[in-house]
């Protein structure tokens, strides 16, 4: 197994962070400082980091929960407010979010230590879809605001690609895409002359937020983390 793989499956950091940590001499192998994140190594090296050595790779866990409003989407966070990993009471495994929700948003996110994974969930060329019901600003939603959310809105950052989008109620709306730029979906609705009054994920990739309160998770089965390898 290559050594920048063994660390994120040891939950050690994502593979992008893991090369970070690696490429600044921080990782050992057998005693020795490794700078190659490709460096092969098996079930009996002994792999350190920052001196302290590694017990091996973390059994492989993902949760979905369902993130209230006013809760971070990171492990940890300076200015103290609540953490969408604190949510989850996973003793000795070290979690990580796989991608964000803004705090003023809720729904569904997932945690994981397993970095593979997470990369192949968040990186856009995978184009994982995202599902969001957003309820809007302004005067009701007309076919002209859905038919630019569908064809693709111009954002400071650029164009987005095109999204599904569908009429939820006079000022409701359900919204699907696969790109992850910051707010993205607040962005486009704004710019669409509807500004987010409230917004909620309700489906990532096959996993739907139905049947998880506000507040609450669940562990992924083989067959849910399968679906998701897969995508």
């Amino acid at each position: 197994m290559r050594l920048v793989k063994y660390l994120a499956h040891a939950g050690v950091a994502s593979r992008r962070a893991a090369e970070t940590m690696i490429a600044a001499g921080r990782v050992s192998v057998d005693g020795e400082p490794v700078t190659d994140p490709a460096r092969d190594v098996g079930q009996q090296s002994r792999v350190g980091v920052d001196g302290r050595l590694l017990d091996g790779p973390e059994q492989r866990v993902t949760y979905a929960v369902h993130k209230p409003v006013g809760v971070v989407s990171t492990a940890r966070d300076t200015h103290g407010r609540p953490t969408v990993v604190g949510l989850v009471g996973a003793q000795g495994v070290r979690l990580y979010p796989v991608g964000r929700l803004d705090a003023d948003s809720s729904g569904l996110i997932l945690l994981s230590n397993d970095g593979e994974l997470a990369n192949r969930l968040t990186h856009p060329s995978f184009q994982v879809s995202k599902t969001y019901r957003a309820t809007l600003g302004g005067r009701p939603i007309g076919d002209d605001a859905l038919a630019r959310l569908r064809g693709g809105v111009e954002l400071e950052d650029g164009v987005t690609a095109p999204a599904k989008a569908r009429r939820l109620g006079e000022r409701e709306i359900e919204l699907t895409i696969h790109e992850g730029r910051n707010r993205q979906v607040r962005r486009m609705c704004a710019a669409v002359g509807h500004p987010v009054r409230s917004l909620i994920r309700v489906r990532f990739g096959p996993l739907r937020l139905d049947g998880l309160g506000v507040g609450e998770h669940r562990r992924l089965s083989e067959r849910e983390t399968g679906l998701l390898r897969a995508l």
